[in-house]
């Protein structure tokens, strides 16, 4: 039996109180959840006792502490040697106090000791090393600016990054911190038109903040100058320091002066990495911070659900989950940009508010998506892999991975998206029948101690009870519900300068047919038939106009339309 039939033979013998759901059955439910404890199914994970493997080729870190958010509440960034001015910027921000990675980072970074630092995706990073870097720039109102800058104008700090999208958001977190000072930041991405950016190192900044091939871009054109660097940052330093990147990060590491500082920074850093960072650093201090309420490699305030989902149901089986009580923004990952496409397609038909974010979109139509996204006019975002590490939303409540991640750190990067900064999330992973055996590894590798997913369809009871979902919901978003005002209310801004070439890549087809209607030359063409005498023209409307018409005006200019004759080869007839 192949799984397609399975699929149909669960629907025609489903039970009937999953398929065929009267309004006594469901009040019957309501009272049976409104008396009872919650008891979630086999697809929520348990992270009670969960902890890494003793086999994970994480490297052993030489500082490894485990602070609480309560002690650290008790102190604030002046006391960890932050310059009053970037305190009372963030403190502006209702950030009044470090996080774990902060608080382990910031003396040994403001000695300017190299440092790779550890933790987990959402748990303040960005600050980790932006006060450090902050606080070693010269500003621009110094009165001694021009002696201690050899020179003035260039930047002195370059932050590196693997995607746009964390481009844009580390480079407005800095801007925010650096709110209260003439400290210039400019970032440089792909996807951009050149000239704004060419203009903005043109006047002068002291941070840049980019990705790396846009970065050799410019130094090829000698436009970025990297003289006068002095601290170099490396975010997201596994996938920066893979095979794929590290060509790019030798060339700007070799354009940066020899006594740089560098600092890395990543959740997942395996001993390799490691070893392929020490190479560029000088004596590093590797530091892992850790919550000692959450031993696992997960944050603990997400809610893990894991379903074996097929592919024909898992449409529906979003729609129900889009309905849950309390949901917030969502962001839906896929692994191809075709997939993100049509289920972002599918739920807007279904009456959600929602935007796609992929690499067949132009830099701006993926910012309007962001922008969308974080204004509220959409609560849903489907996205691909590629967005993964550069989204940073503290609103996002559900987390749903449609399809199975590669590994655990694709895996981990996902689901950080959610529960951010302390709060709370969902995220809900979908596994193929033939994803099964990776998500084995992948569980393993994590120690959730959960391998076989539960088999979950839009009509199991189980789905409604662990994520809360009320019993009556439809794979439709009722009208009266639909109150988002969409992707379209937000403004489209051409980054990139190619005007709306670049916008939506489903609208190609339609514009090159209408740029060939206005740029080309109507074409009037006269056809023979063969034996019929007459010629045959072809109008505006490209079909054949009147042939005594054709026949005329060649009589008229004294020349006699011309006939093709074809030979054939002569056949022997039996």
């Amino acid at each position: 039996m192949t799984m397609r039939d399975r699929y149909r033979n669960y629907f025609a013998f489903a039970p009937p109180l999953a398929c065929r759901r009267t309004a006594k059955s469901e009040e019957k439910t309501d009272a049976i959840l409104t008396e009872q404890p919650v008891t979630y199914s086999a697809g929520v994970v348990n992270l009670e006792g969960v902890a890494l493997p003793t086999n994970s080729d994480e490297a052993k870190a030489d500082i490894e502490e485990q602070l609480s958010k309560d002690d650290l509440a008790q102190k604030s960034f002046a006391d960890f040697g932050v310059a009053p001015e970037f305190a009372e910027a963030l403190s502006d921000k209702g950030i009044t106090y470090p996080f774990p990675i902060q608080a382990l980072t910031l003396p040994v970074a403001l000695g300017r000791r190299d440092i790779i630092g550890q933790a987990k995706t959402g748990t303040g990073k960005t600050l980790g090393f932006g006060l450090p870097l902050l606080t070693h720039v010269v500003r621009p109102d110094d009165p001694d600016y021009a002696q201690k800058v050899h020179f003035p104008g260039l930047p002195q700090a370059l932050v590196v990054l693997p995607t746009r999208e964390l481009c844009k958001q580390v480079a407005g977190d800095l801007r925010e911190a650096a709110s209260k000072t003439s400290i210039r930041v400019t970032e440089i991405y792909g996807g951009a038109a050149f000239e704004p950016q060419i203009e903005s190192l043109k006047r002068g900044t002291d941070i840049v903040v980019g990705t790396p091939g846009r970065l050799i871009d410019l130094l090829k054109r000698k436009t970025l100058k990297l003289t006068s660097v002095h601290t170099l940052v490396l975010d997201e330093a596994d996938e920066m320091l893979d095979l794929g990147f590290l060509p790019d990060v030798e060339i700007l590491m070799s354009r940066v002066p020899a006594d740089r500082h560098v600092m890395l920074f990543s959740a997942t850093m395996p001993g390799e990495v490691v070893a392929l960072a020490r190479r560029y650093m000088k004596q590093p201090t590797h530091i892992r911070a850790q919550d000692p309420a959450d031993s696992s490699p997960t944050v603990a305030s997400v809610k893990q659900v894991i379903y074996r989902c097929h592919a024909l149901n898992k449409i529906e089986v979003v729609s129900r989950i889009l309905q849950a009580r309390e949901r917030g923004l969502t962001i839906i990952f896929t692994r191809t940009k075709r997939t993100a496409a049509s289920v972002a397609r599918d739920l807007s038909s279904r009456g959600f508010a929602t935007a796609e974010l992929h690499g067949d979109l132009g830099q701006g139509a993926r910012e309007q998506a962001m922008r969308a996204f974080r204004k509220g006019k959409v609560d849903v975002l489907v996205a691909t892999d590629v967005a993964a590490r550069g989204i940073d939303v503290d609103d996002v409540t559900h987390v749903i991975n449609y399809q199975c991640p590669e590994d655990e750190k694709v895996y981990l990067h996902r689901i950080g998206r959610t529960g951010r900064a302390g709060a709370s999330g969902t995220a809900v992973t979908f596994v193929d029948w033939d994803d099964v055996p990776r998500w084995g590894l992948i569980s393993n590798a994590l120690g959730l101690n959960l391998s076989e997913p539960l088999e979950t369809y839009h009509t199991s009871p189980h789905l409604y009870t662990d994520l809360d979902i009320p019993s009556d919901v439809t794979g439709r978003l009722p009208r009266s519900e639909r109150t988002r005002e969409g992707l379209d209310s937000e403004e489209f801004v051409d980054v990139s300068g190619k005007g709306e070439r670049g916008r939506r890549s489903r609208g190609r087809r339609g514009s090159r047919g209408e740029r060939g209607a206005r740029g080309r030359s109507q074409r009037n063409r006269k056809r023979t038939r063969r034996g019929g005498g007459e010629s045959v023209s072809e109008g505006s409307s490209g079909k054949p106009s009147s042939s005594r018409a054709s026949s005329r005006s060649s009589e008229e200019g004294g020349r006699a339309p011309r006939r093709r004759k074809r030979t054939r080869r002569n056949r022997t007839e039996d």
